[in-house]
């Protein structure tokens, strides 16, 4: 397993350690429950270290991403980020990633942990443009300050207001004295907050400092099962999960991040066209249990005849409702809001309901 520059700091705070994606990291410190309502009502500090980061550049770094990518790179301004998927070539996607535009010639895309080495091969290989690709994420650390406390915390560490980062731009600029960090608010939560790229030389002092400044905020810090529950209740996507190479962006509710309407062409537009015209047979739904129980990953989802109709995604007890919610895929017959389905638990038939994310207002 591969470390963070940040192991040492979990192992002393007698974090659960685990193997994700080849990294040794963080599960839970205090327990899920604690850390999420820290996140919700306060602060938690996430060590985000194993996700990969990517420079592109060169005269033709906009074209190459507009190619690869289904969102509309051109209406980035410097300064912003875009959310956005890269289709495998046969409807499925390689990874959900986020891209950072510098410049018109200077990118950075963030991508997912575990799809590194795929997503930089098939970059690479679809390459035909004057632009160049640099991996970066060996280089890099990330730390996720998320919470309605953040903004208090990070303004004590910077000379500017944070309240001025709005909802997916970025800045680069100096925290607690360390330079040239890329300050974010991107975040994977929905409890407000920012994302702090910098070397991983100076990962151990920025996240000290956040932790001193965010002690008298109620700051907890807050590992992999926490991230997951609390991306959950906002009805988030997760790679390996509720999408992969088998899914389509558009019957995972991702329509509004592929611009079938831009000039350029892309990897699958026509298929993903002719998907958002004539509609899918299945699609991606949220849901909240009735009757008492817990959904998981893989369990089945069942009509009242208790024939299956689809499989659950992600699933979990919600901390702020004490409700079971999950996602998962179902026939498109099923998908309207308030149809009554069933989740296959221990061999039980449990009553859910079909709802649309998020889970929690």
């Amino acid at each position: 397993m591969k470390n963070t520059a940040l192991t040492q700091k979990h192992i002393d705070l007698g974090a659960r350690m685990v193997e994700f994606a080849g990294f040794n990291m963080p599960l839970e410190y205090s327990g899920i429950t604690k850390e999420h309502l820290a996140v919700r009502n306060a602060a938690g500090l996430f060590d985000a270290s194993h996700m990969g980061e990517f420079i592109v550049n060169g005269k033709q770094a906009k074209d190459l991403l507009q190619y690869v990518t289904t969102n509309d790179v051109s209406k980035l301004i410097d300064g912003q980020a875009q959310y956005t998927c890269m289709p495998n070539g046969k409807g499925g996607i390689i990874d959900d990633i986020i891209i950072f535009k510098h410049d018109i010639e200077r990118y950075m895309l963030v991508v997912n942990a575990s799809n590194k080495e795929k997503d930089l091969a098939w970059i690479m290989y679809h390459n035909s443009f004057d632009a160049k690709i640099e991996d970066i994420s060996y280089q890099m650390s990330l730390i996720a300050l998320q919470g309605p406390k953040a903004s208090d915390i990070l303004n004590s560490l910077v000379n500017f207001s944070s309240d001025n980062i709005k909802n997916f731009n970025f800045v680069v600029d100096s925290v607690a004295a360390i330079n040239n960090v890329i300050i974010s608010a991107t975040g994977y939560t929905g409890a407000g907050g920012f994302e702090l790229y910098c070397r991983n030389e100076d990962a151990p002092k920025l996240w000290d400092k956040l932790m001193e400044i965010g002690n008298e905020y109620g700051i907890l810090p807050a590992g992999l099962a926490a991230r997951d529950t609390l991306r959950l209740e906002m009805g988030y996507c997760l790679y390996g999960n509720d999408i992969d190479e088998s899914t389509s962006p558009i019957e995972a509710g991702l329509g509004w991040i592929v611009k079938t309407n831009k000039k350029e062409d892309f990897i699958d537009k026509a298929l993903l066209i002719s998907e958002k015209e004539q509609g899918t047979k299945r699609r991606l739904i949220g849901f909240e249990m009735v009757d008492r129980g817990i959904p998981r990953k893989d369990y089945e989802i069942l009509d009242k005849d208790n024939k299956v109709i689809g499989n659950v995604t992600s699933g979990t007890m919600s901390p702020i409702s004490k409700k079971g919610i999950g996602m998962g895929y179902i026939q498109k017959e099923f998908s309207d809001p308030q149809s009554e389905i069933f989740i296959s638990v221990r061999n039980k038939s449990l009553k859910a309901c079909v709802v649309k994310p998020p889970f929690i207002k």
